[in-house]
């Protein structure tokens, strides 16, 4: 099975997006994975259990992107911010509240900022910088191919975009897509 998934993971990242790049509102794009990655994984683990918050910049105009790419780059990190808060809520730490939420923000030199954003245990040092590799994963086998961070780093670049992580141990973690308004 880790294998199939591995084989399809490496057909998803070599093949070249036929997407033409749509007019897109971007909150909404945001507001649907978390939503479809919330209920997909509710639908798989019946004690999963997260809150979701959303900012959303009012004022984001629509955007040319193509949206089934960003999505899955969305659906990604989400996916992944899910798993994180699920791990440190299995630990019974008392007051612990598992939460992810999805920010944009347009910025004042016309830069599109989504930022995916958990509570989880967050990403150690030693291993941030391998985090976008192929194949690399921190999660136990089964559970991961390595490559979706991989091919979201990827559909990000052919964006002309740049992905980014900030992370702090038992505090949570943030991924920050920022990508031209033109």
């Amino acid at each position: 099975k880790r294998a199939s998934d591995i084989v399809k993971g490496m057909l998803e990242h070599s093949r070249k997006s036929t997407g033409e790049k749509e007019t897109t509102d971007i909150n909404a794009l945001c507001d649907e994975y978390l939503r479809l990655a919330y209920h997909g994984l509710k639908a798989k683990d019946n004690d999963f259990n997260a809150t979701m918050e959303t900012h959303f910049d009012p004022n984001m105009p629509k955007v040319e992107v193509i949206p089934q790419d960003i999505g899955r780059v969305l659906l990604n990190l989400i996916n992944n911010a899910f798993y994180a808060v699920n791990e440190r809520s299995k630990k019974g730490e008392e007051g612990y509240e598992p939460t992810v939420s999805i920010t944009t923000q347009l910025t004042a030199d016309s830069q599109l900022l989504i930022a995916v954003k958990d509570n989880g245990s967050g990403i150690s040092d030693h291993i941030k910088d391998k985090i976008f590799q192929p194949f690399f994963t921190t999660k136990p086998t089964g559970q991961g191919t390595g490559l979706g961070l991989s091919l979201s780093y990827d559909i990000v670049k052919a964006h002309v975009g740049e992905i980014r992580v900030e992370s702090q141990q038992n505090t949570g973690t943030q991924f920050i897509i920022q990508l031209p308004m033109t």
